[in-house]
């Protein structure tokens, strides 16, 4: 059989999806953990400055808790946390976990647009779409599941700030729920942050397989190369703040207009192989490839910031009389 992009090595040499080589890093153990623990969603440095611009973005109606000092540091903080759940130490969370960070469109649209709002029915109707193309790996595990994390994750969030406007209004102790909800916003952050990254969301995510006519790199370098090595020569949170808008939006709909986000940065995976193509990456970049690094960098601390705020606002709403 045709080797797939779901059967190739990932970052720096670990697999994204469970396989053989996931199993000898299990066996290489901690020191090839911290050789490439950094190789996932925008590397350390991309994830720890979305999750503190998208809190110094933060409105003022907002709680000051979620916008001091304090809570910068802690989403900083938390920006990365999910990768450090995926040790080969710990290879059942490694396994669970890996799908939640990527969404390859190309094949999760085979299921039928929209894609089905709860994680459940999307795989079921990946079950039911592999009858259809037996030639594909359509499960869970190589599609990914990145829309139903970020969209649960927004959930738990709303649910703990509605929790801290009860505790708030009864004049009960908040620091719990408070230490709850930046822990919760961090890690979501996390998520949505990886759907900024175009090459989270496409099956080309780490060398270009199949037809190639524009020649673009197949070697399995470019994820790493693009969101860590680059980002952290190349990126200044200054030049990323600028871009981001000052006024948050309430999303109507979170799931659909997040599914949307991931379609924006899905269509900009061939500008992404180009820049690479061009020498982009290489050093510092130029002034193209920097400006697109800061554009989807200020993508995610904009769209996490209005989810924040999304859950901010809507925490508010009253929860429907419960029918027996």
């Amino acid at each position: 059989m045709t080797e797939t992009p779901r059967e190739r090595g990932y970052t720096a040499g670990m697999t994204r999806r469970p396989g053989g080589w996931a199993r000898f890093a299990a066996m290489a153990g901690l020191a090839l953990m911290l050789l490439v623990q950094e190789g996932f969603g925008w590397g350390r440095e991309g994830h720890m400055l979305i999750n503190r611009l998208a809190v110094e973005a933060l409105p003022r109606d907002v709680p000051e808790f979620l916008r001091s000092a304090a809570a910068q540091d802690a989403m900083e903080y938390y920006g990365p946390e999910p990768d450090r759940w995926r040790s080969p130490t710990e290879p059942e969370l490694n396994v669970a976990a890996a799908p939640e960070h990527f969404l390859d469109m190309e094949w999760a649209d085979l299921v039928g647009t929209p894609l089905p709002r709860r994680r459940y029915d999307f795989v079921r109707a990946l079950a039911y779409a592999q009858t259809a193309h037996p030639e594909l790996p359509l499960t869970p595990e190589k599609v990914g599941l990145q829309p139903y994390a970020t969209d649960e994750g927004y959930e738990r969030l709303k649910a703990a700030m509605r929790e801290y406007r009860t505790l708030s209004a009864q004049h009960k102790d908040v620091q719990p729920v408070e230490g709850e909800i930046l822990y919760l916003a961090g890690i979501l952050g996390h998520y949505i942050a990886d759907g900024s990254q175009p090459l989270h969301t496409s099956v080309q995510y780490n060398g270009w397989t199949g037809a190639n006519p524009h020649g673009y790199t197949t070697l399995h370098t470019i994820h790493s190369q693009f969101e860590t090595t680059f980002v952290k020569a190349s990126v200044r949170p200054s030049d990323v703040r600028r871009l981001v808008p000052q006024a948050p939006v309430v999303i109507d709909d979170v799931f659909t207009q997040y599914v949307q986000y991931l379609r924006k940065s899905n269509s900009l995976v061939d500008e992404t192989y180009l820049l690479e193509k061009s020498g982009g990456f290489e050093g510092t970049g130029n002034a193209q490839s920097r400006a697109f690094a800061d554009e989807r960098l200020a993508a995610g601390v904009t769209e996490l910031r209005d989810v924040i705020y999304t859950a901010w606002i809507k925490s508010a709403d009253p929860i429907p009389a419960h029918r027996y």
